[in-house]
């Protein structure tokens, strides 16, 4: 597929970390729960009003900007028999047309002022569980890999929630992120399919790093 329609922007939510409860009694430090806004700043280190709790796992230039796919809101509703929230899944971007097996590792998207490129899927954790008080989301989101992906900056810039995502340059290898997130959870010793998803030179550095060491202790 070279080319995509522009994508419709469907919730556009930023957030610091607070205080989630969940469980029984229990609390954590996390910014999953983001509130809607109508515009934002989008720097190299992600918008204004923007952050993270666990910064070994989540934020950095690589993952500046979550995206997630509003079809699959439809999918996981169905599947579970709930209606979720906006920015479920503590997404900045909830937009149409833009799914995991479309949009590549490296696929350049502009969206208002700012220009961003996709670095990786997203890989999920028991945070999004936790918010949803749903135990099972965890490992539906990795059996489907409909995670969702993150992007660097490429071009700072304003965005706002009546703007369109457009791809503006396709990547080469289309690596799709799909395809990347299938190879990380579900075939990690396809040698083969590692060495393609690294062939994505725009492919985030955490990801490369243990892609590269799992390749390499499987070459001995």
């Amino acid at each position: 597929m070279n080319t995509i329609q522009p994508a419709e922007i469907k919730y556009f939510a930023i957030g610091m970390p607070e205080k989630l409860s969940y469980g029984e009694g229990r609390e954590m430090l996390t910014a999953i729960c983001k509130k809607p806004v109508q515009h934002a700043f989008l720097t190299k280190g992600g918008f204004h009003g923007d952050g993270v709790a666990n910064t070994k796992h989540h934020g950095g230039t690589d993952r500046a900007v979550c995206i997630y796919p509003y079809e699959h809101y439809a999918h996981w509703e169905k599947e579970f028999g709930i209606q979720l929230p906006p920015a479920a899944f503590g997404e900045n971007l909830t937009v149409t047309n833009m799914l995991e097996e479309n949009i590549h590792i490296g696929d350049i998207i502009r969206i208002g002022e700012a220009v961003v490129q996709v670095t990786q899927g997203r890989v999920p954790c028991n945070t999004i569980d936790r918010r949803l008080e749903m135990a099972p989301f965890l490992k539906a989101m990795v059996t489907t890999g409909f995670t969702g992906y993150l992007c660097r900056v490429l071009q700072e810039g304003r965005i706002a929630a009546d703007d369109q995502a457009v791809v503006i340059e396709r990547d080469s290898k289309r690596i799709s992120v799909l395809f990347a997130n299938n190879v990380n959870f579900h075939h990690p010793k396809d040698t083969e399919a590692i060495q393609r998803v690294l062939e994505a030179e725009a492919l985030a550095a955490k990801w490369r790093a243990w892609l590269t060491k799992r390749l390499e202790k499987l070459s001995i």
